[in-house]
């Protein structure tokens, strides 16, 4: 059973919400001109745009966060052979670490009960050293390999195949998933709180406490077709999905990427686009060892302050 949830105060974001106004045109309305009613349809789609303040709070994961955490993760792993919901297990049960964000009580726009128990994101640690023995850790061992004798050279395969195989240093998958419209502000306090949870499991010598590297899976995308001089095909920048994974890109030990493109043909893969620029969808795998964390951290601070 899950424990007693913990809450913390988060800082107050905006998420664009959709208000589409009075649907109900009156009669008298069907006899304006046509300037009229493009004018109507102006404020409309100045409606569309509207933001609005949201105030989030964390809390601890529990059994009624399972569907919200699993949606969460298939839109990381898409149609990968990754068992979703028994990891999504793992992920409860060990609710000493982990946090999931939640819209904060008592909002005055919150009057659908929905949006009571729906998670905009969350954060969680997997020890894959620890759970070496679960399908779940060993599919996600095995996908990663294959992806990565797919991609890299065949020094970096035996590095990445050394460190998920060395039960002396441990390995944690780190996940921090949420929603694009939720701004990138609400990370750091929980990478701040999972990274406190993860000292106090070390020194209680609870599960997933020590951890030698950390392993990311990130969401990243690029231009589909950038043509440089010549026609040649010009190097597109990698963007990432959420903006803070970038520092832990610049600490990795070890990176690399492979496209989802065939595997993001749903709602869940996204259809990432800029300026009508159409863009690849990727998945960025970074190994970073663990005692780069705080200044990753510190990083993200200075990011954010700007």
């Amino acid at each position: 059973m899950a424990s007693s949830a913990k809450k913390r105060a988060l800082p107050g974001e905006q998420l664009p919400v959709q208000d589409h106004g009075d649907e109900d045109m009156e009669g008298e309305d069907s006899e304006e001109d046509s300037d009229d009613i493009e004018d109507d349809e102006s404020e409309e789609d100045e409606e569309i745009h509207e933001e609005v303040n949201v105030d989030f709070e964390a809390h601890t994961i529990t059994d009624n966060e399972h569907d919200g955490i699993k949606k969460l993760l298939k839109q990381l792993f898409l149609k990968a052979h990754v068992d979703i919901s028994s990891l999504t297990d793992l992920l409860i049960q060990q609710n000493h670490i982990g946090s999931v964000i939640k819209q904060a009580e008592g909002q005055e726009d919150s009057d659908d009960d929905e949006n009571e128990d729906h998670v905009f994101g969350f954060i969680s640690l997997l020890n894959l050293t620890e759970r070496k023995d679960t399908p779940c850790a060993e599919q996600i061992k095995e996908l990663l390999l294959n992806h990565c004798e797919k991609n890299c050279e065949q020094s970096t395969v035996e590095q990445f195949d050394k460190v998920l195989n060395d039960n002396s240093k441990p390995v944690g998958l780190l996940l921090s998933e949420r929603f694009i419209n939720v701004p990138a502000q609400i990370a750091l306090p929980m990478h701040q709180q999972l990274q406190k949870e993860l000292a106090e499991a070390q020194r209680t010598n609870k599960p997933c406490g020590k951890c030698y590297y950390y392993l990311i899976l990130s969401k990243t995308f690029m231009e589909a077709a950038k043509k440089g001089r010549g026609g040649t095909q010009a190097k597109s920048e990698l963007m990432f999905a959420n903006a803070e994974e970038e520092f832990f890109y610049e600490k990795a030990l070890l990176k690399f990427s492979y496209s989802v493109q065939e595997e993001s043909d749903s709602q869940l893969g996204g259809r990432w686009s800029f300026d009508d620029v159409p863009m690849k969808p990727l998945r960025t795998v970074m190994l970073v060892p663990a005692d780069r964390m705080n200044s990753i951290i510190e990083k993200f601070k200075e990011y954010l302050s700007v």
